[in-house]
């Protein structure tokens, strides 16, 4: 998923973004014969994400770095535990630290949260997904992090899946004229989500023949009436309000996915330091 030209497309940008036209204190400072040693350490129990971005981050800056892991991505990892040990050319270490601990940080937090949300749902067969709300040009590194920390994934972009949301509808003049618009227009591949706010328009998803449909803040009591309504004829989303504290009675509910931009939008950077 992370492919080795993305990784050093989006690094190599970072790092003419956080570089500039130099480092000017690590330039005047660092001796060309300079060597250090630094230990990645966690001080905090979460989910380890983005160990290529973090070694991608160095190779980009010199060859002559060594990163020995520890641990791998996906491993759950305590508080005090030694990551990594890195040694090389004072110079590009410690121009490479804050940038590396940039994105090792942030996709940790991401992996850790996924990992509360699937955990919460574990005795049900529901499964939690990301949503488009990622952060611009860093989507795929999000996406990465949520599959990491044991979510599943949405769409990727607006030509995965046709999703007929309200505005969409009101477009088109009602669900079923959407989808059956879309369904003569659209390749066999792909997918007609609808989301659905009243159990009226689930019904009617369901007559039009949608393959995916969505429960939008829509109550407890009301996702279960709609799960019967949908009776297993498409695969069933729910969506909107949904929190740490109560993904696990929408799971109750028998949806098949719950989607959450919390995952990510919310999750906190997880705290991991370099120490050289």
């Amino acid at each position: 998923m992370l492919n080795k030209f993305l990784m050093e497309d989006h690094v190599r940008a970072a790092l003419i973004e956080d570089i500039g036209y130099g480092d000017i204190t690590t330039e005047n400072l660092a001796e060309e014969n300079d060597v250090l040693e630094g230990f990645l350490n966690t001080r905090e129990d979460g989910v380890l994400c983005g160990c290529e971005v973090f070694k991608t981050v160095y190779k980009m800056l010199s060859d002559k770095i060594e990163i020995k892991f520890n641990f791998k991505d996906g491993d759950v990892i305590k508080k005090g535990d030694r990551l990594a040990t890195l040694k090389g050319p004072a110079k590009e270490l410690l121009m490479g630290e804050r940038l590396s601990l940039n994105y090792i940080q942030r996709m940790s937090g991401i992996a850790t949260e996924t990992k509360k949300y699937q955990d919460a749902i574990a005795p049900y067969h529901a499964k939690i997904v990301d949503t488009r709300k990622t952060t611009p040009n860093f989507r795929i590194f999000e996406k990465y992090s949520v599959k990491t920390g044991g979510g599943a994934l949405h769409r990727f972009n607006l030509s995965d899946c046709a999703m007929i949301k309200d505005n969409h509808i009101r477009l088109a003049g009602s669900i079923t004229n959407a989808v059956e618009k879309l369904r003569k227009k659209l390749s066999h591949a792909h997918k007609i989500e609808v989301e659905c706010d009243t159990l009226e328009q689930v019904a009617e998803a369901v007559k039009v023949g949608a393959d995916i449909i969505m429960l939008d803040n829509m109550s407890v009591e009301n996702m279960k009436e709609a799960v019967k309504l949908i009776d297993k004829k498409a695969i069933i989303e729910a969506s909107g309000n949904v929190k740490l504290s109560t993904v696990n009675e929408i799971a109750s509910t028998g949806v098949d996915i719950i989607s959450s931009s919390a995952i990510v939008a919310k999750a906190p950077a997880l705290d991991i330091a370099l120490d050289m």
